[in-house]
């Protein structure tokens, strides 16, 4: 089942539906994401990209949220997700069961998202930060790899949103097929 945001706003799919769903080996980390348009937009995308589970870390607002759901259309209510104090604990439990990391920052070691493909191996954790200070630096310390997009303006940064879905579907495009 296929529902538009429209459809979302009035009704949900069902128990078999999100059952079947398919979940890419693809974990998404919110690091203090301040405003609840972009945690909202973040769940939509997580469940556009088949992310199998969203890690809402640190200061910020979580479900259930009239702020979140009228972003997120109902998708808080069908895509896997949890809370940690940290996004540093979040880094921490996933690195301990082999799962690579991947901060999206501005940084003096991050790569262009062009070069990410050759780079990711599965499964993986993306990490995104607060809109105003980025990703923690003891996260980005722990990361395996730092991406960033390129900017050609004269605004320095993306929205944290936006980052993240160029990131996830550059990441899906390595996905193995089946």
């Amino acid at each position: 089942m296929k529902l538009n945001s429209k459809q979302l706003r009035v009704s949900s799919p069902s128990n078999e539906d999100i059952k079947n769903l398919k979940r890419n080996p693809i974990y998404l980390i919110l690091d203090n994401v301040l405003d609840t348009y972009n945690i909202g937009s973040l769940f939509r995308l997580a469940d556009a990209t088949g992310v199998a589970k969203v890690y809402l870390c640190g200061r910020m607002e979580y479900p259930p949220s009239s702020r979140v759901h009228k972003a997120a259309v109902g998708t808080e209510n069908w895509v896997p997700w949890t809370t940690k104090s940290s996004a540093l604990q979040a880094v921490r439990e996933l690195k301990r069961e082999n799962i690579q990391i991947i901060s999206v920052e501005q940084d003096s070691h991050s790569i262009s998202y062009k070069d990410l493909n050759a780079k990711v191996s599965f499964p993986c954790a993306v990490v995104v930060g607060h809109e105003s200070y980025g990703v923690d630096q003891k996260i980005l310390k722990q990361s395996d790899i730092i991406v960033e997009l390129p900017m050609y303006g004269i605004n320095k940064s993306f929205n944290v949103w936006g980052s993240a879905a160029v990131i996830l579907y550059k990441i899906i495009e390595g996905l193995p097929s089946k």
